[in-house]
């Protein structure tokens, strides 16, 4: 029985090897990407039992990025090879206080080769969670399809939704993704969002408001992300205010949101009570804008123990 599933693109990313505007960088680094895989990484890190369901290019950087996610612990029995359509490129560029632009490179996206028919119904009756986000449907209208069609086998065997907006405005412009992603909204079980975000899909930015207008469509667990501001959540009538875990140095603030969604997923699954779930998902966030890369900082437990003084540091 898998903890928790999730359907997306994964990606080769360069990371510029300097800081600053990408056009004076001459070198970068190969790494990997994506939300939903980075979400994955973290929830495996953490010691949860994650499945993943993908399409890669059939080439050397699909063969890289399946190696690697195998490697992590992660299920890949969902992940198939394709023909004619190459493995996704994200190029990254990273100013001196750690803001991040993207460059991506997905026209062809293997993905887009994956239909609402490919969803093996039988995987979803092993698992406990199944994982969204607003990157996939962005890619192309199949893909929201398929992401249909994942919310329905989840709904049919009795898997709990969770979702992240995670809206990118390079992909699509406001007002597709308003339409696309208000319209899941009511099938979520557990809201991971920021409040920029949601300003977008329910014209409100106020997480009293967010909290207040999503909960009446059925959504159990709210979670608002707020950056360096700290997090604030809903669950069973409780809303709790989670002050920010100060990072030792911000040098990269990309997969710091899928680190706090991994976290919260984590607290979810071990029942813990919403004030101790946010701050778990704020200091794992924290850990990761403090390393360079997409998933290179997302924690393993023993580090976010370490971190929250539970346990001694252990060096490796």
């Amino acid at each position: 029985m898998k903890d928790v599933i999730t359907v997306g693109e994964a990606m080769v990313v360069l990371n510029p090897t300097a800081t600053g505007p990408m056009k004076f960088v001459n070198g970068f680094e190969k790494k990997i990407g994506g939300a939903e895989l980075n979400f994955a990484i973290g929830c495996a890190r953490l010691g949860l039992k994650a499945g993943y369901i993908s399409r890669l290019g059939n080439d050397e950087f699909g063969s890289y990025i399946h190696n690697f996610t195998r490697g992590e612990g992660i299920d890949v029995s969902q992940v198939e090879f394709v023909d004619g359509y190459p493995t996704s490129l994200n190029f990254k560029e990273i100013m001196e206080d750690g803001n991040v632009r993207t460059f991506y490179y997905r026209d062809k996206s293997p993905t887009l080769t994956m239909t609402a028919d490919d969803l093996d119904e039988a995987y979803f009756q092993q698992t406990k969670i199944l994982h969204i986000t607003g990157i996939y449907p962005a890619i192309g209208e199949r893909n929201i399809e398929v992401i249909y069609k994942a919310i329905e086998l989840a709904k049919r065997n009795g898997l709990k939704i969770s979702f992240d907006p995670n809206i990118r405005l390079r992909m699509w412009s406001k007002e597709e993704a308003r339409k696309v992603l208000s319209e899941i909204l009511p099938h979520v079980d557990i809201l991971l969002a920021g409040d920029e975000e949601m300003e977008i899909i329910i014209g409100e930015k106020d997480s009293s408001a967010i909290i207040e207008k999503v909960k009446d469509l059925g959504i159990s667990f709210i979670a608002i992300k707020q950056g360096d501001k700290g997090s604030v959540g809903y669950f069973n009538g409780e809303i709790v205010t989670s002050a920010p875990v100060k990072a030792s140095k911000v040098v990269d603030t990309v997969g710091a949101g899928d680190g706090f969604n991994a976290g919260i997923i984590y607290g979810i699954l071990h029942d813990w009570s919403l004030e101790k779930t946010l701050h778990f998902a704020n200091t794992i966030g924290s850990m990761v804008v403090s390393v360079k890369g997409d998933n290179e900082g997302l924690p393993y437990m023993v580090d976010v123990q370490a971190k929250l003084g539970e346990v001694e540091r252990i060096e490796r």
